[in-house]
């Protein structure tokens, strides 16, 4: 199963956007398979170091995170999340969350927060991101889960699984 962060680091697993940072291919090969982090980050001339991520909030993001406009907007606003901008949603957010399948959710994600806080979603996105059988927390891209082989691999993928298979067959 994944490493799932301290309590006292959870922040660092919820982007300010409304990702969910343990349910990252990225993460999850950072903490659990060197080899695919290494293949990953091929893909991009990334070195093994370069690919590793411990979360949007810590201080070790992938390079393509490290220039995340929404973070440094969000710190210079001294805000949590995007959710609790005057300008939310921004252009900028919009183009974000289109762009991607395992981006889906960010309105519901940042709704969720703003409603139960980011402690609680937490704990109800793992749930989401988890193997109904084995409880491995899979990545939006898992489509079985990569522990045991169950399918769906998660809530996530059983509600967004066309999208999801569409993105995957045009890469």
């Amino acid at each position: 199963m994944t490493k799932v962060a301290d309590e006292a680091d959870d922040k660092k697993v919820a982007a300010v956007c409304g990702l969910y940072c343990e349910g990252c291919s990225w993460f999850i090969a950072t903490s659990e398979n060197p080899e695919k982090l290494k293949r990953m980050g091929s893909k991009f001339n990334w070195s093994e170091e370069e690919s590793r991520c411990l979360g949007c909030r810590s201080g070790k993001r992938l390079p393509y995170c490290e220039n995340c406009t929404m973070a440094a907007c969000a710190a210079e606003r001294g805000l949590d999340f995007c959710s609790e901008c005057a300008d939310y949603p921004c252009d900028e957010l919009k183009t974000f969350q289109a762009a991607l399948p395992h981006r889906i959710e960010l309105w519901d994600n940042l709704a969720r927060i703003g409603s139960v806080g980011y402690q609680q979603w937490l704990r109800e996105i793992r749930a989401h991101y988890a193997c109904p059988q084995c409880h491995a927390i899979n990545s939006a891209y898992d489509l079985k889960c990569r522990k045991c082989g169950g399918e769906p691999s998660c809530g996530y993928v059983a509600r967004h699984r066309e999208k999801i298979e569409e993105f995957l067959r045009t890469r």
